[in-house]
């Protein structure tokens, strides 16, 4: 199977490589947007060859443009893109000009004769949905769950960064916070269960003890403004994969759990015993949070202090 990949941050070559790997390989080529130290650190060999826009970034138009021209030369049957925000918007863009059909953040995917079958989430996270596609398609997959540790050694080029079509007159930077909170091994996710900005004190005191970081509900970024919008766990902000998600205050709606589904232990902490989230819960708790969390910081403070 010929399969082009593409992506506007070399980091992510590993995700996409590990895909093409999982499926079996094939004759692959990357197109990515990086400088050329960067491309090398991740030119694996899994590609036959990695082009490459020696620019720090591009608009999607440009990308576009170069992943159409490559997709003319190569003539793939699968296209995979990460699916973030350019990502998906590429996608759809070369979908719509090449008159494909296209799947966002599929969850895996088989060679079946000459179909592919196709897993993706569905209704917030709920279901899973089968698909078989006839190729060629578009496809883009969620980041950090595949992963490639094979060599890197394939040929790179180096590739004309063409004119935007649209105009960039100005960036305006989101006010961000030094954190990652999908990259983060313990994740203390926080909802309205807290009353006021000044208790979630609580949860960042539990998330230093254990060497994680706190995460939020949609209310908690986009209503109350209390952290900003990169700790929004949600469908509409970060996707997380800690090995412990502990989620305080937090009912557990379909639109943050598809977010967080993906967690090794989840682990709830509500008053409502019939809070939605001890459906997904490995361990729940039904306690109120101003009783419970207090003394799990102190016993946590004692042992440490062991």
């Amino acid at each position: 199977m010929r399969i082009l990949v593409y992506t506007d941050n070399p980091e992510t070559l590993t995700d996409l490589a590990g895909f093409v790997s999982e499926l079996g390989g094939g004759e692959a080529y990357a197109v990515a947007v990086g400088e050329k130290e960067a491309i090398e650190r991740h030119a694996y060999n899994v590609f036959r060859k990695v082009y490459y826009l020696a620019v720090e970034k591009v608009l999607p138009d440009q990308l576009v443009e170069v992943v159409s021209r490559i997709h003319d030369e190569v003539k793939p049957e699968l296209v995979v893109g990460p699916a973030s925000k350019n990502g998906n918007e590429v996608g759809a863009r070369l979908a719509a000009r090449k008159d494909l059909p296209m799947y966002t953040e599929i969850t895996g995917m088989e060679q079946e004769g000459g179909e592919l079958k196709i897993t993706r989430q569905v209704l917030g996270g709920r279901s899973i949905a089968v698909i078989r596609a006839s190729p060629p398609i578009v496809v883009t997959i969620p980041l950090k769950k595949y992963r490639f540790e094979g060599e890197t050694g394939a040929p790179i080029e180096a590739i004309e960064v063409p004119e935007p079509k649209l105009a960039l007159v100005g960036v305006e930077e989101k006010v961000r916070e030094a954190v990652d909170i999908e990259a983060a091994e313990i994740v203390v996710g926080v909802g309205r269960g807290f009353r006021k900005k000044e208790d979630l004190g609580m949860a960042e005191k539990l998330a230093e003890l254990l060497g994680g970081v706190v995460g939020c509900s949609r209310p908690i970024a986009a209503d109350y403004k209390w952290l900003s919008e990169d700790r929004w766990i949600g469908i509409s902000g970060k996707k997380i994969r800690p090995k412990l998600y502990i989620a305080i205050g937090i009912s557990g709606a379909p639109q943050h759990m598809a977010a967080a589904m993906d967690s090794k232990i989840i682990v709830a902490i509500n008053k409502d015993k019939n809070a939605p989230i001890f459906e997904y819960a490995d361990y729940g708790v039904v306690a109120d949070l101003y009783k419970l969390l207090p003394a799990l910081i102190k016993k946590l403070e004692e042992k440490l202090k062991k």
